[in-house]
C-alpha cells in the first residue's frame, strides 16, 4: 500500500520486485488519490480484505495512506486521531489472519512546511494555501521554543498574522505524532513485524525535533534494533522497505561499502534534512536489511559511489575512473551503484548534468547496477540502494531480469537527469512566460499545456538516452505525464525489448 499515487511511490516498488523476478502488487490506482484529492482508507481495507493476492509473501503498508489517505492528506487537518487509530487497529487484525506473512509499516513524521498551493481554483479550499504556507513555514523552522528577542518577536507576529490557521497546524502536527506512537506501540506489541518511520523535509531545527525526540524515546524503550528505524525521508521508504523484504527472503544481508566523490563528502548538510549525508546513507543501508562495509573491505556486494557537491575536477576523474574500473570486462569485485547529490547545488545545472554525460561517453551508464538524483539525499540513496539490492537478489537467486532492470535505469535517467536537469526548467520557463509563476499547482489549462510541453521535450531526450545507454535494447511504448497537476515530477511508463529478441520473433 503504496504512500501515494506518484511514480516514486507507487511505481518504481514494483519495478524493483520485476528486476528480482518478484511480483509486488498494489491496489487499483483509483483508490490511491491524486494529488490534492486523498485516498479512499475503508476502500483500501477492504482490497487488502478481498482482493489482495492471499498467498503475498509480504505486506508493505504506508500509515500515512492508511490512515489520512495519503503524504499530502497528512498534513492537512481533517481525520481525526481516534479514526486513524480504529484504521490501525483494522490492520492488526487483518495481518493476525496472515501470520505467516512478513508485515512491515512505514510512517512520516510531518514536514515543517505544509503542502504549498496557491489559493485558486480547486485548492483555493485547501489548508493553508496561498500566504499562510509561508508563514507556517517560517513559524515551524525557529527553534522550539524561540531563542532570542528577535525569533520570539518573529514567532509573536506570525502568529497574529496566521489567527486560527497556526493552530490547526500545530493540532494537525499533534495528530500525526500521536498516530506514529500509536503505530510503535501496536508493533511493540507483535502486532507488525517492524516499522520504519521517516522525517519528511526537516532541517536540523523546528517543530519536528520535539515529534523525533517522542518517537526516539518510546522506540528506544520498548523495541529492539532492527524492529523501529527512525531516519530523515519519505517518498523513498515504499522502496526501502521492498529491497529489504526481496533480500529478507532471499537470505541474503548485503554488504554496501561507501564511496565518496571527495573527502569530507560525508560530511554534507542536506537542508532539508535534520542528519549529515553519512548519517543518513547508514540510516538506509540499515533500513534496507544491509549492513555497512568498511573501506577496503574486499567482501562488499555493493560499492555506493556517492557524488557530492564541491568535487574537484581532479576528484571527479578519479571518481569516474574508480566507478568505470568496476564496470570493466572481467571485474570481479562489489557491483557499482551511482547516487548523485550535487542537485543540493541547486544553482548549478552543468555541474548536476556532468557525472551522467561523463558515464554515457565512457560506455558505463549502462552498466552500473543502479542510479539515483533527486530531490533529498534520502530520496536518492533509497532509490540507489533498494535498486542495487534487487539486482544483486535476482542474481543470487536467478530471478533477475536485464529487460526489467533496464526499463528501471533508463527511467531514473529520463526523469532524474533529463526531465530534471533540461526539461522541468524549460516548461516552467514557458509557463512563467505565460503569467503562470506558481507551478506547484496548475490550473486545467496550464496543466494540459506543461504537460504538453513536457512530452514533446522529453521523448526524444528518452529515445537518445536509450540508444546512447542500452543500444541492445529497442523501444517498445513510451508513456510521458505529469501525475498531478504541477511540474515537480513526470512519469514514464517505460517498455523495452532485447533487439536480439525481437529478431529471433521476425524470424520465427
Amino acid at each position: 500500500m503504496p504512500l501515494d499515487d506518484r511514480p516514486v511511490t507507487l511505481q518504481l516498488p514494483k519495478m524493483l520486485g520485476a528486476i528480482a523476478g518478484v511480483r509486488v502488487a498494489t491496489p487499483p490506482r483509483p483508490l490511491l488519490g491524486n494529488y490534492l484529492e486523498p485516498g479512499d482508507p475503508a476502500a483500501l481495507l477492504h482490497w487488502l480484505h478481498d482482493e489482495a493476492p492471499r498467498d503475498a509473501s509480504a505486506y508493505i503498508v504506508s500509515t500515512d495512506m492508511l490512515d489520512f489517505g495519503g503524504l499530502v492528506a497528512s498534513r492537512a487537518p481533517g481525520t481525526p486521531p481516534y479514526v486513524a487509530e480504529t484504521r490501525l487497529r483494522d490492520l492488526a487484525a487483518f495481518r493476525a489472519q496472515r501470520p505467516a506473512a512478513a508485515f512491515a509499516l512505514f510512517g512520516t513524521v510531518m514536514r515543517l512546511a505544509p503542502t504549498g498551493v496557491p489559493a485558486l481554483g480547486a485548492a483555493a479550499d485547501f489548508f493553508a494555501a496561498g500566504q499562510p504556507v509561508d508563514w507556517l513555514t517560517q513559524y515551524a523552522n525557529l527553534p522550539d521554543p524561540p531563542q532570542t528577542p528577535e525569533q520570539k518577536a518573529l514567532a509573536a507576529k506570525l502568529a497574529g498574522q496566521l489567527g486560527g490557521d497556526l493552530p490547526a497546524y500545530l493540532a494537525t502536527r499533534a495528530r500525526d505524532r500521536d498516530v506514529d506512537l500509536y503505530a510503535l506501540q501496536l508493533t511493540a506489541e507483535n502486532a507488525f513485524d517492524r516499522i520504519v518511520i521517516g522525517q519528511d523535509d526537516a532541517g536540523p531545527v523546528g517543530l519536528h525535533l520535539r515529534d523525533l525526540a517522542a518517537l526516539h524515546s518510546f522506540a528506544r524503550r520498548w523495541l529492539p534494533p532492527g524492529r523501529a528505524d527512525i531516519e530523515p525521508g519519505a517518498d523513498e521508504l515504499g522502496m526501502i522497505l521492498t529491497g529489504a523484504e526481496l533480500a529478507r527472503e532471499a537470505h541474503v544481508v548485503p554488504r554496501v561499502r561507501v564511496r565518496y566523490s571527495r573527502a569530507g563528502g560525508g560530511s554534507v548538510q542536506d537542508p532539508l534534512e535534520f542528519a549529515p549525508v553519512d548519517t543518513t546513507i547508514g540510516d538506509i543501508i540499515r533500513a534496507c536489511g544491509a549492513v555497512r562495509a568498511p573501506d577496503g573491505d574486499a567482501h562488499a556486494d555493493i560499492d555506493l559511489f556517492v557524488r557530492v557537491p564541491g568535487t574537484s575536477a581532479a576528484d571527479e576523474s578519479a571518481f569516474v575512473d574508480a566507478i568505470a574500473a568496476e564496470t570493466a570486462d572481467g571485474a570481479n569485485g562489489p557491483r557499482p551503484a551511482v547516487a548523485d547529490l550535487t542537485f543540493l547545488d541547486a544553482g548549478d545545472l552543468d555541474e548536476q548534468r556532468a557525472l551522467v554525460e561523463a558515464m554515457i561517453a565512457r560506455g558505463i551508464a549502462g552498466k552500473i547496477d543502479a542510479f539515483a538524483s533527486w530531490n533529498t539525499t534520502a530520496n536518492t540513496i533509497g532509490t540507489a540502494i533498494p535498486a542495487a539490492i534487487a539486482t544483486l537478489v535476482g542474481h543470487a537467486t536467478h530471478g533477475y531480469d536485464p529487460v526489467m532492470h533496464a526499463q528501471f535505469m533508463l527511467d531514473r535517467y529520463a526523469d532524474d537527469y533529463a526531465f530534471h536537469d533540461f526539461v522541468r526548467p524549460a516548461v516552467n520557463d514557458d509557463l512563467s512566460q505565460a503569467g503562470i509563476d506558481d507551478h506547484t499547482y496548475l490550473l486545467p489549462a496550464a496543466a494540459s499545456f506543461a504537460a504538453s510541453q513536457n512530452r514533446a521535450d522529453l521523448w526524444p531526450r528518452a529515445l537518445t538516452l536509450l540508444s546512447s545507454i542500452y543500444p541492445l535494447y529497442r523501444d517498445m511504448g513510451l508513456t510521458i505525464t505529469l501525475p498531478w497537476d504541477r511540474t515537480f515530477e513526470t512519469e514514464l511508463d517505460v517498455r523495452l525489448s532485447s533487439r536480439a529478441s525481437s529478431r529471433d520473433s521476425l524470424n520465427q
